[in-house]
């Protein structure tokens, strides 16, 4: 059966999907330019061997993003999505893993940012609600700068049971609330970890709440109410890495 294709754009986007052995790139559209600089970054391998190549003006490729108002770089390419994860298979028979649990958080430029900053710092995986996560947008592939094909993302159905499941595999659940008592660099942060962050707007469901075990929050100025998520997990993120040390 043929997965139904769409379009990405940016160079970063567009050259690591390029580079992803696990990603079908169906077409790219190249200025002149562009076709140069890739040749310029990848001089020991030609990531555009097997792929159709179109060379288009800028002008051109204007149409590819003017509706979304973004920058396309002179990179448009039109792809397949990956092979979805399961999560129970991932997550069997394995220890000190930290996930990221997105709890009806929408925005594509957020959570472009939130997979970058993930795949940046070493996060397990990303886990959404597959009818909120904007799965073929532009824009969040803008946002990832390339990360999407460098981090796990498990789209689920119900983000309460997936919660539920994981806590009968002995994950614990921390919720992020600037509300709550505890800093989250209190945390030992040892065994199976989810890290779980509310929407933009709203936080955290009342009724995903109650499955967090702790509630915790990052210290700062007592006069802002709050970090856009994006900048709040890219902190958490950078904090664990260096406590777990688990960077190259």
């Amino acid at each position: 059966m043929n997965k139904t294709t769409f379009y990405i754009v940016g160079q970063h986007a567009v050259m690591e999907a390029l580079k992803n052995p696990e990603r079908k790139v169906l077409r790219v559209f190249l200025t002149e330019e562009s076709k140069k600089n890739i040749h310029r970054k990848n001089q020991k391998k030609n990531i555009l061997q097997g792929v159709k190549i179109y060379f288009k003006t800028k002008k051109e490729l204007d149409k590819y993003t003017t509706k979304d108002q973004i920058s396309h770089q002179g990179y448009v390419a039109e792809i397949e999505e990956l092979n979805h994860l399961q999560l129970k298979n991932f997550v069997k028979n394995k220890n000190n893993l930290t996930l990221a649990c997105l709890d009806e958080v929408t925005d594509p430029r957020n959570i472009g940012s939130i997979i970058r900053s993930a795949a940046s710092f070493k996060i397990d995986g990303l886990i959404v609600k597959d009818r909120h996560f904007p799965s073929k947008s532009k824009l969040m592939y803008k946002s990832a700068s390339g990360c999407m094909e460098h981090i796990n993302i498990f789209q689920v159905s119900n983000i309460n049971s997936t919660l539920k499941n994981l806590k009968d595999r002995n994950f614990w659940v921390y919720g992020f609330d600037s509300n709550a008592k505890k800093k989250f660099t209190d945390i030992k942060w040892e065994g199976n970890n989810v890290l779980l962050f509310g929407s933009e707007g709203f936080g955290m469901r009342q009724h995903t709440a109650k499955y967090a075990d702790f509630f915790v929050r990052i210290n700062m100025n007592k006069n802002i109410e709050s970090l856009n998520i994006s900048n709040s997990a890219s902190i958490v993120f950078h904090y664990l890495s260096n406590l777990k040390k688990n960077l190259d």
